[in-house]
C-alpha cells in the first residue's frame, strides 16, 4: 500500500471476494438471522473455497496474507452477512495467543486443525463482573501437579457450543490482579465443561453467544499458552489485532446498507422524480458515503501499523474501532430513513444491518473503553514530553 491506497493485489482480492460472499454467503443471510441458527452452509463454503487459510501463518498450512487483506476478507463477508461474518473473526482471535506465545507442540496441535476448517474456537476472556474490568475476573485456574484445575464461568462467549477449543483466562494468582492471570486450551470434550445459557440477541443473530461453565475441568499443564501469570498481556495483545477486524466488520455492513440504499433511491419515484434527485436524499448518500471512507482508511491504516510494528498501535486500533463503528450505526440508521416505511421492513436488508451494527459499538471493548485508550495515549504522551523538557 502506498498513502492507504490499495495495491492492484489487494484491489483484485477484494474482487474475488465479494463474488464469493454474493454467490455463496449471501443466500443464507436473511434465513440465519430469522431463524437464529448458525450459518453452517456458508461456514462449509467459506471453508471450501480456501479463504479460510487467507489470515493463518504458512507455517502452520495458511497463506500468512498481511492484515489488510484480512480485513478486506471480514468487510467483504460482512458487507452481505455480518453473522458470517464473526466465524472469520473468532476462530482467529482465539488462535491469536497461541500463534504467539504457545508452545511448538501447543501450535501443531490446534492451529493446522483451524486453518482446514476442521475446527472452530472461542476467545473466553468476560465474566459476569469482569467484562471491561479484565483484572477482576475470578475463574480460577489451580495447579496439581501436571495439570491446571479451572472453575468460573464465562459470558458472552462467541460460538459457544459450536467451537471445538476454547482459548480461556483464568487466575493463577488470584491476589496478582492482571499480573496473576494465565491462558489454556481447553476443549469442550473435557469432564466439567459446559455450555450454559444461549442469549436471544438483537443482532448477529446467526452467531451464537453464550455461557461457559467449569466445574473442575482439569487441564493440563502443556494446555497452558505461554507463560503462567502472562497472559492479561496476551489478551491485550489479541485485542488490539482484533480491534481494526471488527472496525473492517463495521465498514463492511455499511458498505452493505449504503449499497442498499444507493440503488433504492435511484428506482424509488416520488412526486414525479427519482428520490435520489432529491437534494436532501444527496447530501445523506454523501455523508454516509464520506463517513464510510474515513472509517475504512482508519481501519487500513491501524492494519498497516499493526502489520510493521509501528508505535502508537493500541491508539490506532482503539480509533479504527471507535470511529468505524459509530459510522456503522449511523449509516445504517440512515439506510433505514432513505428507505422509509420499506427500509422497517424485513423485505429489505438494512433493518438486520441497522441491528448487526450496534453490537460493533459493543464487543472488544465498548466504545467508551477506546475513547480511554486513545486518551490515556494521548495524555501520556504530552506528559512524557512535559517531564523530559
Amino acid at each position: 500500500m502506498t498513502a492507504f491506497v490499495l495495491s492492484p493485489e489487494h484491489q483484485e482480492l477484494r474482487a474475488t471476494l465479494r463474488r464469493f460472499a454474493e454467490d455463496q454467503i449471501a443466500p443464507h443471510a436473511a434465513e440465519v438471522d430469522e431463524r437464529a441458527e448458525f450459518p453452517w452452509k456458508s461456514f462449509e463454503a467459506y471453508r471450501d473455497s480456501g479463504f479460510i487459510r487467507l489470515p493463518y501463518p504458512a507455517e502452520h498450512g495458511g497463506d500468512g496474507a498481511d492484515l489488510v487483506a484480512y480485513a478486506l476478507l471480514v468487510e467483504e463477508v460482512a458487507r452481505v452477512c455480518a453473522s458470517s461474518s464473526l466465524f472469520v473473526i473468532i476462530s482467529r482471535l482465539a488462535s491469536a495467543p497461541i500463534v504467539a506465545h504457545g508452545s511448538p507442540a501447543l501450535q501443531t496441535a490446534v492451529i493446522p486443525q483451524v486453518v482446514a476448517g476442521d475446527w472452530q474456537g472461542s476467545y473466553c476472556l468476560s465474566e459476569p463482573h469482569a467484562g471491561s474490568d479484565v483484572a477482576s475476573m475470578s475463574t480460577r485456574a489451580v495447579r496439581d501437579g501436571a495439570h491446571y484445575v479451572l472453575n468460573g464461568r464465562k459470558v458472552w462467549i462467541t460460538n459457544a457450543g459450536i467451537s471445538d477449543f476454547y482459548t480461556v483466562f483464568a487466575k493463577t494468582e488470584p491476589d496478582a490482579g492482571r499480573n496473576g492471570i494465565s491462558a489454556f486450551v481447553v476443549e469442550p470434550d473435557t469432564p466439567g465443561f459446559s455450555v450454559g445459557k444461549l442469549e436471544s440477541k438483537l443482532g448477529v443473530r446467526g452467531s451464537p453467544t453464550g455461557e461457559i461453565l467449569l466445574d473442575d475441568v482439569v487441564v493440563p499443564a502443556e494446555r497452558r499458552i505461554g507463560e503462567e501469570n502472562a497472559a492479561f498481556g496476551y489478551a491485550m495483545e489479541a485485542l488490539n489485532g482484533s480491534r481494526p477486524i471488527i472496525g473492517a466488520q463495521a465498514v463492511g455492513i455499511a458498505q452493505g446498507a449504503l449499497d442498499v440504499a444507493t440503488r433504492y433511491a435511484t428506482e424509488r419515484a416520488q412526486f414525479g422524480s427519482h428520490i435520489a434527485d432529491f437534494q436532501g436524499i444527496q447530501f445523506m448518500l454523501a455523508d454516509m458515503a464520506t463517513h464510510l471512507e474515513a472509517a475504512r482508511l482508519l481501519v487500513y491504516r491501524a492494519c498497516s501499523m499493526l502489520e510493521i510494528g509501528a508505535p502508537g498501535v493500541a491508539g490506532a486500533s482503539a480509533m479504527a474501532k471507535l470511529f468505524a463503528s459509530d459510522a456503522a450505526m449511523q449509516i445504517t440508521t440512515d439506510a433505514v430513513q432513505v428507505l422509509g416505511g420499506a427500509g422497517y421492513t424485513r423485505d429489505f436488508p438494512v433493518e438486520r444491518m441497522l441491528r448487526d451494527a450496534k453490537i460493533t459499538q459493543i464487543y472488544e471493548g465498548t466504545n467508551q473503553i477506546q475513547r480511554i485508550v486513545i486518551a490515556r495515549g494521548l495524555l501520556e504522551g504530552v506528559m512524557g514530553r512535559s517531564t523530559a523538557g
